[in-house]
């Protein structure tokens, strides 16, 4: 009686496993993601979204959105800058159901706020020297934010607080030749 009592517990056990990592593979799965058809994460950004070539945003694909996501929002910055880290981009109330944002345009609806070269666009990669990492980070949020297109980094980020459901983020590198 003991051994059929152990056998069952060991069995509901092993069922219980299976089914959490079921599950927790299953929200790994739902997870927000960012990605680019212009790079690979860690990999090398293309001339033509840097100031060495068009300088136009790349496209990125967005997945795995949460369903009480009201809005998205954008970062794209540069921490290896010489001054601090240098803002190339920053865009809010981007509507949660985009899945791509295609390369030289703006999700329409969405707002640019101000990056460091004092523009509301995007500004590529054009480190002074050596190879720079650009973070593309995504966030999800569960509001539509109330902020001026005057707003930069910070501003945003203050914004954010308080709102951030998930967030992703890929990597590019570049060095100018």
């Amino acid at each position: 009686m003991k051994a059929t009592t152990v056998c069952l517990f060991a069995a509901i056990v092993a069922g219980f496993l299976v089914s959490t990592v079921s599950i927790m593979e299953g929200t790994k799965m739902d997870a927000l993601r960012i990605s680019s058809s212009a790079f690979e994460d860690n990999g090398s950004i293309p001339v033509k979204y840097t100031c060495d070539g068009a300088d136009v945003n790349p496209p990125l694909r967005i997945e795995g959105v949460p369903a009480g996501a009201r809005s998205l929002a954008l970062i794209v910055d540069d921490p290896d800058a010489p001054r601090g880290i240098w803002v190339h981009w920053v865009v809010w109330n981007i509507d949660p159901k985009t899945e791509e944002i295609k390369g030289n345009t703006v999700p329409r609806g969405s707002i640019q706020g101000v990056n460091d070269f004092v523009k509301r666009d995007y500004g590529g990669p054009c480190p002074p020297s050596g190879t720079h990492r650009y973070f593309f980070k995504l966030y999800a949020l569960d509001a539509l934010l109330n902020l001026s297109g005057d707003a930069g980094k910070a501003g945003l980020e203050k914004a954010m607080n308080g709102h951030v459901l998930a967030q992703a983020q890929i990597i590019g590198l570049y060095k100018r030749r």
